[in-house]
């Protein structure tokens, strides 16, 4: 499972040439979008069911792997196969047949976690899916297979990366183990993405950045997330905006909303960006790291305002009423309503 792009740059080229050589047989499936679907995901399920597979490799990014994961769980959990009930913590009782995923983008951390999100194109909306059945069975991080990502896509990913790292550092569920990663994930970020961004075949960035996405994930996967992602998904799942855009754009604004609930872990991300100094209060420090986060935002090209995606004022209450009953919305540090939701949106318009 793979998409079209990664086909027609060549990258699928490397894993099928492997596959080729050791005369291992398989079909070969891309029939999925960037936010992919309740119809890709059973697409998926006909496709594997008619291959006579023993296990799926998934080579991309999120959607790649969310697919094949959605996929792995329906063809062992057949009572599921309507897609929509996995929304949630769906209590599936079987594994997901082995999936191999080999992550081509410093992002999602998808290869390790317990989550996969699935957009339901009747109803508008992603819905995370939560499930221990469906890690996968062997996570292959190669930064080699990064190397080609367009500079759009390496700082889109990235960002996902730190919003990943930074709402999992401040969520509700958060402790000491897991922010020992979060914190060491946004140093990292903070160290490699620009540089993976601008000269996207250095190794030691391109390494950087995979090993702070997987650790990030393997934290945030155990504590959940926040109002970015509570946020962020309908503007995927409604104006199929990129999933690390979205996050990136809306981080600072959902930040600052939230200094009054975390004020202490900003100071934790204020050093970790580096922009920390003695004698600094810690609402000194909490705007610090948003403004650092924002710098960070500019320097790799991320769009700064929802208008320039395409979205409009007559949107946002649409918007606010699908991220106030996302299953991430929760996590969030500090109660949010949906006219707070609303009101950040408005924000960034």
């Amino acid at each position: 499972m793979t998409d079209s792009d990664l086909i027609r740059f060549g990258v699928a080229g490397k894993v099928l040439e492997i596959l080729d050589k050791a005369t291992i047989p398989y079909t070969l499936f891309s029939d999925f979008k960037a936010n992919p679907t309740v119809t890709n995901v059973q697409a998926g399920v006909a496709a594997y069911a008619a291959s006579g597979a023993d296990f799926i490799i998934a080579l991309g990014g999120g959607s790649s792997i969310d697919t094949a994961k959605a996929v792995g769980i329906i063809t062992n959990n057949s009572d599921f196969s309507d897609v929509v009930s996995l929304e949630g913590t769906a209590p599936t009782r079987k594994k997901s047949v082995p999936v191999i995923a080999l992550p081509t983008t410093a992002g999602t951390a998808a290869e390790v976690t317990i989550n996969y999100v699935i957009t339901d194109e009747v109803n508008e909306k992603k819905m995370v899916c939560i499930d221990p059945n469906d890690i996968p069975a062997v996570a292959i991080v190669d930064a080699e297979l990064m190397y080609t990502l367009p500079k759009s896509l390496t700082a889109a990913t990235g960002m996902n990366a730190l919003t990943h790292a930074i709402e999992g550092l401040i969520t509700k569920g958060a402790w000491e183990m897991s922010d020992m990663f979060e914190i060491k994930a946004i140093e990292m970020i903070t160290r490699y993405l620009e540089t993976a961004v601008n000269y996207p075949e250095n190794a030691e960035a391109r390494n950087g950045m995979a090993v702070a996405q997987y650790i990030a994930g393997m934290a945030f996967s155990n504590v959940g997330l926040g109002a970015v992602h509570g946020m962020a998904h309908p503007l995927g799942a409604i104006f199929d905006i990129p999933h690390g855009v979205a996050n990136a754009l809306l981080l600072p604004v959902v930040m600052e909303y939230n200094v009054p609930a975390a004020l202490d872990k900003y100071v934790d991300i204020a050093r970790a960006m580096n922009v920390y100094t003695p004698g600094m209060s810690k609402e000194e420090a909490a705007t610090a790291s948003v403004e650092a986060v924002k710098a960070l935002s500019l320097k790799v090209g991320i769009p700064h305002r929802l208008s320039e995606l395409g979205i409009q004022e007559e949107d946002l209450a649409k918007l606010a009423d699908s991220a106030i009953t996302d299953v991430c919305t929760p996590g969030n540090p500090r109660e949010i309503t949906r006219d707070d939701i609303y009101a950040l949106y408005k924000k960034v318009l």
